[in-house]
């Protein structure tokens, strides 16, 4: 586990209008530093743009670590796609995926009297006040009971309202900067507020959480907690404590080759086997969430359950028929698809349907590649530079620079997160793996 950081939180801005001024307060800062630094660039001195990047970022990363919720979730999304950030803002906002301020000792003691009616050390018999991990919708306390070490998931005050209360802020303000129609977007921006919301919900991720677990079970160097229902709460959730470390720490002991391929091995099957069999898939898959060790040559513990995405039939249909061979080799086939999928519509010109089909054929052909060969090394910078320059050259385009309104299903805005998470993970591994049944 990470040091615990020095300074706690003894406050989170909850209301709407806190939360604003927060967001206001940081405009005013980010401002302030491009007054600064073009000041000076304009009397002579230097002012690098990194030292710039690096400033806001800082600043940026202050408020999102403050007001927690959906923000601090934006910038842990972020950070899985680090071609799309400056340096800086990449750095920092990586830190989300493992650490952020915790709560001071009175808050969590509260959330504890709130849902039991005792404090946290007359609940177990012993009690760290230390989180040991902070993240975006709690932190994570150790703890025993009857000789067992226990993770503690304690939430933050007032997060399922905040999240509620930062959509509708900031809603208005994509919509204007984007030109969007709110009734376009609606679908897209209700699929991530449920999930969301949903991750407040601990009940229901006790739920999940077993029920992955087990029907995992058979699933080979993967090790799921146990979870205690008679100590957990709608706040608060408690669990097995699993050995283990953090990706970045995890690399740092230098692990081989072979364990390196049998964790990344892990990973691709059990979400394939979650896509395929369950379909449903733990769709947050930031390397805050597992926990890797060398044992029995390299074994996965998988935690947090909060963000899991129910995939209906016809949507695991469409999403492997997309990958499919075939689709790439036929137009045709693959246009019928993408109209069924909403990134086609109706009433496009020729020329916009034939640009869409061309730009989604390179597409698939180079993110779906993994899913068709037998085996594949993710450990080979040439894909990753392939797919960075993708992504750089779609970025480009004119056709989607000028898009006003979103295309696709709004099923694959967490589908699509999960294997940016997923491929990230396996490329920080450098794994080799077999990417087929055998």
């Amino acid at each position: 586990m990470s040091d615990t950081p020095a300074k706690s939180l003894t406050s989170l801005p909850t209301t709407k209008v806190a939360r604003a001024a927060r967001f206001a307060k940081t405009g005013l800062n980010v401002g302030a530093n491009y007054v600064k630094h073009y000041a000076r660039r304009a009397v002579g001195a230097d002012s690098p743009m990194a030292d710039l990047h690096a400033a806001n970022a800082a600043e940026l990363y202050g408020t999102l670590s403050e007001m927690k919720g959906s923000v601090l979730k934006v910038a842990q999304m972020l950070a899985m796609e680090k071609n799309l950030l400056p340096t800086a803002y990449a750095d920092q906002f990586a830190q989300a995926q493992y650490q952020t301020p915790p709560l001071s000792g009175p808050l969590v003691v509260k959330v504890f009297r709130d849902a039991f009616g005792k404090s946290p050390f007359e609940v177990f018999d012993e009690f760290d006040r230390q989180a040991r991990q902070a993240a975006s919708i709690g932190q994570v306390h150790l703890a025993r009971k009857d000789g067992l070490e226990l993770a503690v998931k304690v939430q933050y005050p007032g997060v399922a309202d905040s999240i509620r209360s930062d959509i509708r802020l900031v809603k208005p303000i994509a919509l204007r900067v984007l030109g969007l129609d709110e009734a376009t977007v609606r679908p897209y921006m209700q699929e991530v507020e449920t999930r969301l919301i949903e991750e407040t919900d601990y009940a229901l991720e006790l739920r999940r959480g077993q029920e992955i677990a087990a029907a995992c079970a058979s699933l080979a160097h993967l090790q799921f907690p146990r979870y205690y229902p008679e100590l957990s709460s709608a706040r608060i959730l408690t669990m097995d404590w699993l050995p283990g470390q953090h990706l970045r720490e995890f690399l740092l002991t230098e692990p081989s080759q072979q364990v390196r391929n049998q964790l990344g091995q892990a990973l691709w099957d059990f979400y394939m086997f979650q896509l395929n069999e369950l379909r449903r898939v733990h769709a947050d898959p930031h390397p805050g969430n597992f926990l890797l060790r060398p044992d029995d040559g390299g074994t996965v513990g998988v935690l947090d359950f909060g963000c899991v995405k129910e995939i209906p039939e016809d949507v695991h249909r469409l999403f492997n028929d997309l990958l499919a061979p075939a689709t790439l080799s036929d137009p045709a086939r693959l246009a019928a698809l993408l109209t069924e999928g909403g990134v086609l519509h109706a009433d496009d010109p020729a020329s916009r349907r034939d640009f869409y089909v061309q730009t989604m054929q390179a597409s698939l052909e180079l993110v779906g590649r993994p899913f068709r060969e037998p085996t594949f090394d993710f450990g080979d910078p040439s894909y990753m530079q392939a797919l960075y320059a993708l992504g750089d050259g779609l970025l480009q385009e004119p056709e989607l620079r000028q898009q006003r309104e979103p295309r696709g299903s709004e099923h694959f805005i967490y589908l699509n997160r999960t294997y940016v998470g997923l491929y990230a993970l396996l490329t920080e591994l450098k794994a080799s793996i077999r990417t087929q049944p055998e």
